[in-house]
């Protein structure tokens, strides 16, 4: 086992997600990391979360609309930041652990390492994924990405400009330098990995897919939502229940 003390850091704030999503991600965390680590939340209300879990609340706002928001994510990456050090994970509270996350920290050590983002099955027999992460699980190094927050600092019109900039996670990539990308099989997307292709979402339920380590679901629906079975507007999101998630949700 390594014994290097490594970071995971998540966000809670507002009413969406109840304070459960925190508990079974430090739960997952617990189970499935071998070695010694930090679990912090950065909340406006830390009742109701587990002995073990160290809170930080949310910084104040740098000047960006609808604070806070997900360019949060850009200012733990501030030295010095929960007096985090070393390789540090980020996890949205909305995924589900399914294995071993060692492999984590272990993989490119020194490196920011994303999730290449994910587009639909339809857009792919078009074009090539575009060079962007997906920031439910990034990883980087506390204590040496200060360049990270300050880029976001410096270009913070930029950053929320849309037009310039799609999403928090197209800045964010751009502002990383580096773009290294998760193996595919350690996460993987409900929403595009899980949901059958219509009409087989209609009769069938949502599959654990194969080798998955880290199961993200950006957007709808959210994992309680996905275990009960989900009847989206849209068609081909409406699934059957998961029971399978209930390993993992408590």
């Amino acid at each position: 086992m390594n014994d290097q003390l490594v970071n995971v850091i998540c966000f809670k704030w507002g009413t969406r997600y109840g304070v459960h999503y925190v508990n079974n991600l430090y739960a997952g965390v617990k189970k499935h990391l071998h070695r010694p680590f930090r679990f912090i939340c950065v909340t406006d209300n830390p009742a109701g979360l587990t002995d073990g879990i160290e809170t930080v609340p949310i910084p104040e706002n740098p000047g960006t609309p609808g604070w806070p928001s997900v360019f949060l994510k850009l200012l733990i990456t501030a030295d010095g930041f929960a007096d985090l050090k070393g390789p540090t994970l980020f996890c949205d509270i909305d995924i589900a652990i399914f294995d071993d996350i060692d492999c984590f920290f272990d993989y490119l050590p020194g490196k920011n390492v994303i999730i290449h983002n994910w587009i639909e099955r339809r857009k792919q027999l078009f074009r090539k994924r575009p060079a962007i992460g997906n920031s439910s699980v990034f990883r980087f190094e506390a204590g040496k990405s200060q360049y990270i927050c300050d880029t976001f600092l410096r270009e913070k019109e930029r950053a929320i400009d849309h037009s310039i900039f799609s999403t928090e996670q197209a800045f964010l990539t751009y502002a990383m330098k580096e773009r290294y990308w998760w193996p595919e099989k350690w996460v993987r997307s409900f929403k595009r990995h899980s949901i059958l292709p219509l009409p087989l979402n209609l009769f069938l339920p949502p599959v654990l897919p194969k080798g998955v380590r880290i199961l993200a679901f950006h957007g709808k629906p959210d994992p309680d939502e996905a275990l009960q079975g989900y009847r989206s507007e849209k068609i081909h999101y409406r699934t059957l229940p998961a029971p399978w998630l209930a390993d993992y949700w408590l």
